[in-house]
């Protein structure tokens, strides 16, 4: 049993050594509001609820240092940008952003966003139904070009 319990230890200090990716570009170039004004409000939940998972800019909390949650952690910011990543909002074409558009109204409506998990981990950052209003009412403004 002393013998499992070191080998346990000496693989999760080695895995420490197995370091993800981060998301940090700060480019904004292609991102949703330079082609259109987002309300302060709206653009206030988006920066605490959605951006870490759902742009190029994600702010690390301290377990994203600690494997295996950092794996996760960059796997669930990878496919949040492959749903929607607001930092590249211009490279998406017109049937890209209907889709992104009808699948937040859906989310929205479900309270799908943010996930359990995260919002279990974070619970500052869950939505109110009033965030959640206030977010699928703008959705509903955007207009596809």
């Amino acid at each position: 049993m002393k013998r499992l319990l070191l080998i346990i230890l000496a693989l999760f200090i080695l895995i420490q050594f197995i370091k993800i990716e981060k998301n940090d570009s700060k480019s904004e170039m292609n991102a949703i509001s330079t082609v259109m004004e987002i309300p302060v409000e709206v653009n206030k939940i988006i920066q605490t609820s959605c951006a870490d998972c759902h742009s190029n800019s994600t702010k690390y909390p301290w377990y994203s240092e600690i494997a295996p949650a950092s794996w996760f952690l960059a796997q669930h910011i990878k496919e949040g940008k492959e749903k929607l990543n607001f930092s590249e909002w211009t490279t998406y074409n017109k049937d890209q952003k209907q889709h992104i558009i009808k699948d937040l109204k859906e989310v929205l409506n479900e309270r799908e966003m943010p996930l359990k998990s995260y919002v279990l981990v974070h619970k500052e950052l869950g939505l109110s139904e009033n965030q959640y209003q206030i977010l699928y009412d703008w959705v509903n403004t955007i207009q596809v070009e």
